[in-house]
């Protein structure tokens, strides 16, 4: 489903985000992202949605090679894959289910279906009940359900979740996290970029460790005995 081959990343700053990253992730993975502020996981999440191209190496996604891809074909990759951030980026002056149905406006999907797609999705994340209110009405951990629900309701096989427990308490982070724990069970793949090292340690999920744009570590090839983990 995705695979980095031998890539690296600087930005027109200078500054060099990734070095020679190599990796594969395969149907159905969920895997965690970690590693200290700047050591490259939200780049690997923007060149996996496109919003990158790197500079040297390969990125393909679902078949899409990202470096080549023309203005045009990003949409095309786009259609494939759910995004959450940090901050949700909900739309203040739209309800709920309106900030849902943008994601299915946006796409061009036939306006008769979109209200049907947007209550079983809302159902899904628990906020069925709280369609017609706004985001200013609903707590963090609600709020980041909405942005998990946009995201989910054009039914993507790949799920991009940068920090998404970052603004939220225990509690909350818990019921979010357990909502992506859903999402991969229902066969989508999951890459999760989080300081939160509780969750990762709580589960027995993938993890690769960046440091200073490097991959330091894979739990997949710890497990393999092909590598050992670097200790910070």
């Amino acid at each position: 489903m995705i695979r980095f081959t031998h890539v690296s990343k600087t930005y027109p700053n200078g500054v060099t985000a990734l070095r020679d990253v190599s990796f594969q992730i395969a149907k159905g993975e969920f895997v965690f992202l970690t590693g200290h502020s700047g050591s490259g996981k939200s780049t690997i999440l923007s060149l996996i949605f496109a919003d990158q191209k790197p500079n040297v190496g390969e990125v393909r996604v679902s078949g899409f090679p990202v470096g080549k891809l023309t203005a045009t074909q990003i949409p095309r990759l786009r259609r494939k894959l759910g995004v959450v951030f940090q901050d949700f980026r909900l739309l203040p002056q739209r309800t709920i289910e309106e900030n849902v149905a943008f994601a299915l406006e946006v796409t061009g999907a036939p306006r008769k279906g979109i209200p049907g797609k947007v209550m079983r999705v809302l159902t899904r994340v628990g906020l069925a009940g709280k369609a017609r209110v706004y985001p200013k009405e609903l707590s963090g951990g609600e709020q980041q359900r909405v942005a998990i629900a946009r995201a989910l309701v054009n039914d993507p096989p790949v799920f991009l979740a940068d920090e998404p427990t970052g603004n939220l308490d225990e509690r909350a982070t818990r019921g979010i996290f357990q909502l992506l724990q859903e999402i991969n069970a229902g066969g989508a793949v999951v890459v999760m970029a989080t300081h939160n090292l509780a969750l990762v340690r709580d589960t027995s999920y993938r993890v690769l460790e960046l440091k200073s744009g490097g991959l330091v570590y894979d739990s997949v090839l710890e497990r393999s005995g092909s590598a050992s983990p670097e200790q910070e």
